[in-house]
């Protein structure tokens, strides 16, 4: 099902569902003649926390935003695997007709944009990542056990986190393998490598303090790898740390992640002139 919203020259803006597997994605396009800027949510966020970076870049952007499956409104699926996520972000670029883009991803978002601009150079311009692809050492069987219980004791809140944004329409069980298969990739012998391999400029911005699950001293400290990493990639830099904690760096430090986007847009527009 697919309705037209208003138009703006260029590409008219579109709003409707990209199938794709057994599924459909919901799925925005402003449209308009500038440059594709393509945002990736949370693991279990939908796309409304978009909704302020997107107001500060403005209307010079082509800005297409989309939930993810049995997130927001999209459809349940019966992959929710970080391949099954990849395979989305081809299928909304093919669907809406994008060449190359900007990706842009937070936390789990954020490693969607680095996997993919590492298989896909030739339709990445850049990538924007808000405090997310981090390397992370493995957990060992004790520690995943933890985190399945930490699931499993919050998944009474999931009806009132779903409604903000922040859950997704699973169980426990698939919202804590989610998380852990992105532990599992987020290994420093696996994720180094695709740092290694990246030909695209990645700009971080970083948040301040630890997270659910996470506190403050570990996840500072992924934060600091990052930024020797992109002390061994010319195309990886750090562009902003910024005094919001990872939970809410979009909606308090949104016009630092909308000025980053503006910055790799903009450099990339001068290379091309």
């Amino acid at each position: 099902m697919q309705k037209r919203t208003d138009t703006t020259p260029g590409i008219p803006a579109w709003s409707g569902t990209v199938e794709v597997d057994d599924t459909a994605l919901a799925v925005t396009d402003t449209g308009g003649n500038g440059t594709a800027v393509v945002y990736l949510n949370g693991s279990y966020a939908d796309r409304s926390h978009w909704r302020r970076v997107i107001a500060d870049l403005g209307d010079g952007y082509r800005h297409i935003t989309y939930d993810e499956r049995a997130r927001g409104k999209s459809a349940l699926a019966s992959d929710y695997s970080f391949e099954a996520c990849l395979r989305d972000l081809d299928a909304v670029l093919d669907a809406r007709g994008v060449r190359r883009a900007v990706l842009v991803g937070w936390s789990y978002g954020a490693m969607v944009a680095v996997h993919y601009a590492d298989r896909h150079p030739e339709r990445v311009l850049g990538a924007v990542s808000v405090d997310g692809a981090m390397p992370v050492e493995p957990l060992d069987e004790a520690a995943k056990a933890r985190i399945r219980g930490l699931f499993a004791r919050l998944s009474p809140l999931f009806p009132v986190c779903r409604r903000l944004g922040l859950a997704a329409r699973m169980s426990a069980v698939q919202h804590a393998e989610i998380n852990l298969e992105l532990i599992g990739l987020s290994a420093p012998d696996l994720l180094l490598p695709v740092f290694d391999r990246l030909t695209v400029p990645v700009h971080y911005v970083l948040a301040t303090g630890g997270n659910l699950g996470a506190d403050e001293r570990t996840i500072e400290g992924l934060r600091t790898v990052i930024t020797g990493i992109a002390a061994g990639n010319p195309n990886i830099q750090i562009a902003a740390k910024v005094p919001s904690n990872h939970s809410k760096i979009l909606r308090k430090d949104h016009r630092t992640v909308a000025d980053t986007i503006h910055a790799v847009a903009t450099a990339l527009a001068q290379q091309e002139s």
